[in-house]
């Protein structure tokens, strides 16, 4: 007998017990997407390495170690997509829906990072991404953060809490930069080893370490919202002043930064205390250098990722009510004329009925083992079809959540008495 060939690791299957959560969240997510405006744009898992190296920057953790890249027969070298805004922008500059536009688009699907797996933290894992493109103020920054808590609402998951903070402009953080390796740069012993690599290439990131000692050292580091440059502070204070007015709670974060090199100005988290060190559940902020980075005319843009796998799990944890999917109706048939007859039933029904979950019963066996399955099966009602009511275009009602008794009606009846028997 051959070896089972088993998953690989941090890729998970997602099981039909557990894909009605997810089909919950990706309902109410496009949804309230739709409201606010959003189209949604479907693009490829597998780039060109450059799209990835030029957007994201060749020095960060995400290139260096963390991409699945691989060399194809043509001899191009592709990447699976380690996250979405890169290929968004690829595709917007692609199709010409970018220049002089403004857009709002959304994603959905899988992206792969080779790190260690952890609660939260996949090698495959799954994102809602969310990006606005031709639009420079604040209002937009708001709007997005917004039209989140009514997300976070309409999925029952309302106990998050939105961390803001702007990194300026390419050039107030240029000079902030130099502060920030001054400082480092006298604090070196007590630095973890991740943060000294990073500190020649990317210092800003050593803000954000996790690391008890390094974040001791942070404390004391120069705060980037000393140093802005008066348009980014204008602005910033703009995004505050709008979610002051639309009543979103907020905590400024002068140590929130972002992984990828493309953000600029406005930056934000949604955070829980719920899913332990994996406690963002969605980040984003504006990059209004990435369009024109790419090979496109500067465009201002701004938009977040949802990890999909971190709402499922704050969703349970929370004890989000599940929509009930188990079937309305189960047709029982028994015996050769029923078996035949039973499909042409089945599909009147549901012409008749649209929206209506019927399970037909195909692995036979007499009435009562159909009928234990039938009750196993959550539905409200047993359809029973046998050899004489096929021939007299009869079926069986039978009520399985009551002890109300089974009564025989015609073909012609039963859609109606289901649809009240279901109201």
């Amino acid at each position: 007998m051959s070896e089972l060939i088993q998953p690989i690791r941090g890729m998970n299957d997602i099981l039909p017990d557990a894909t009605p959560r997810w089909q919950q969240l990706e309902s109410v997510t496009r949804a309230v997407l739709t409201a606010y405006g959003y189209r949604e744009m479907r693009v490829p898992i597998v780039e060109k390495t450059e799209l990835f190296a030029r957007s994201i920057g060749e020095v960060t953790d995400i290139v260096e170690k963390e991409m699945y890249s691989f060399e194809d027969r043509n001899g191009e070298h592709l990447t699976l997509r380690p996250e979405a805004t890169a290929g968004m922008v690829r595709a917007g500059l692609s199709n010409g829906l970018l220049h002089n536009q403004v857009q709002r688009l959304w994603c959905l699907g899988p992206m792969f990072r080779h790190e260690r797996p952890q609660k939260g933290r996949y090698r495959q894992f799954h994102q809602v991404d969310v990006e606005a493109y031709g639009l420079a103020g604040p209002d937009i920054d708001a709007e997005l953060n917004i039209m989140l808590a009514r997300l976070w609402k309409a999925l029952g998951v309302e106990a998050l809490e939105l961390q803001i903070n702007t990194l300026g402009t390419p050039a107030s953080r240029k000079e902030y930069r130099k502060l920030l390796l001054e400082y480092f740069r006298r604090h070196l012993d007590a630095l973890d080893a991740d943060s000294r690599r990073r500190l020649e290439t990317n210092p800003l990131r050593i803000l954000d370490s996790k690391v008890p000692e390094t974040r001791a050292v942070v404390e004391g580091a120069p705060n980037l919202l000393e140093h802005l440059d008066a348009e980014s502070a204008a602005h910033f204070a703009g995004f505050k002043k709008f979610l002051d007015d639309a009543g979103i709670r907020y905590r400024v974060n002068p140590r929130l930064v972002r992984g990828l090199d493309y953000y600029t100005r406005t930056v934000f988290e949604w955070v829980t205390t719920r899913l332990g060190a994996q406690d963002a559940v969605c980040s984003g902020g504006r990059y209004d250098g990435l369009v024109e980075h790419l090979g496109g005319k500067p465009t201002p843009a701004i938009g977040f990722a949802m990890g999909m796998e971190r709402l499922v799990a704050l969703m349970e944890d929370v004890q989000v009510p599940l929509p009930d999917s188990s079937p309305h109706a189960y047709l029982v048939r028994v015996g050769a004329e029923a078996e035949r007859a039973g499909f042409k039933l089945a599909e009147q029904l549901r012409s008749a009925l649209p929206g209506l979950r019927l399970l037909t019963d195909c692995s036979g066996g007499d009435f009562g083992k159909q009928l234990k399955r039938a009750d196993k099966s959550g539905a409200r009602v047993a359809l029973v079809l046998g050899d004489n009511e096929a021939r007299n275009q009869q079926v069986g009602f039978k009520p399985l959540r009551n002890t109300t008794e089974q009564v025989n009606i015609s073909w012609e009846q039963a859609a109606a008495r289901l649809a009240a028997w279901l109201e």
